[in-house]
C-alpha cells in the first residue's frame, strides 16, 4: 500500500540577499532555497551557535562551582549580601561612630563584632553604616558607636544586643535563602533611590 507524501508548503529563503519563495526539497527543516544561499549565511549561523554554546558552557560552570562551595563559602556570600544591604539601607545617614559624611569607603560596622558574638552576625539592629577609618583603624570607635546607637534604636534594644544570645548554626539552604533575600532587598533600595 502506498502512502502519498504530504506536499511541503512554500517558505521564504532565510538569506537576506535572496528572500525568494521556495518549496523545501531536502527536508521540512530546510531554511534556504539553494546551497549557495546556505553558504552565504553560514557565518551568521555559526556565530549564533558559538554564542549559544558559550552561554550553555558558562551556565554549566556556574552550576559546578555552586556544587563545590562549602558552608563557609555560603556564609561569606551571605555576609557580603547582608553588608551591601546595610550600606544601602543607611545610605543617607552619616557614619554611626563619627557622625560625618565623607567621600571615602563605608563599611557595614557591627556593634557586637562577628568574632565576639556570631549569633548577631545577621542582626539588622547590630549592624550600621560606618566609615572605613572608624571601623578598621579605630576598631569600630565603639564608645561613640554606642552613644549614637542608643539615639537610633533606643536603650532597651542596645541592652538586648549586649545581653546573652543563643548561638545559631545556619544550614546551607538557610544561607542561600538569606543571600537571595538580602540581594533582593538591596536591589529594591537601590531602585527606590534612583
Amino acid at each position: 500500500m502506498r502512502v502519498a507524501l504530504k506536499e511541503a508548503k512554500a517558505k521564504k529563503c532565510r538569506n537576506p540577499a535572496c528572500g525568494a519563495s521556495f518549496k523545501p526539497s531536502f527536508s521540512t527543516a530546510q531554511k534556504v532555497c539553494s546551497w549557495a544561499c546556505g553558504l552565504a549565511i553560514k557565518d551568521v549561523n555559526q556565530e549564533k551557535a558559538r554564542k549559544s554554546l558559550a552561554q550553555i558552557e558558562r551556565r554549566e560552570i556556574k552550576v559546578r562551582k555552586e556544587k563545590l562551595k562549602s558552608r563557609a563559602d555560603h556564609l561569606k556570600d551571605t555576609q557580603t549580601a547582608f553588608n551591601a544591604w546595610v550600606r544601602a539601607r543607611d545610605a543617607e545617614l552619616p557614619c554611626i561612630s563619627c557622625g560625618r559624611h565623607h567621600q571615602g569607603k563605608y563599611d557595614a560596622g557591627h556593634y557586637r563584632t562577628v568574632g565576639s558574638n556570631p549569633a548577631l552576625r545577621f542582626e539588622p539592629l547590630n549592624c550600621h553604616r560606618q566609615c572605613s577609618p572608624c571601623n578598621t583603624q579605630l576598631s569600630g570607635n565603639i564608645v561613640n558607636y554606642r552613644i549614637e546607637l542608643v539615639k537610633r534604636i533606643g536603650a532597651e534594644a542596645v541592652e538586648w544586643l549586649e545581653g546573652p544570645h543563643e548561638p545559631k548554626k545556619y544550614t546551607v539552604e538557610e544561607l542561600k535563602a538569606m543571600t537571595a533575600e538580602y540581594r533582593a532587598k538591596t536591589r529594591e533600595l537601590k531602585k527606590e533611590a534612583a
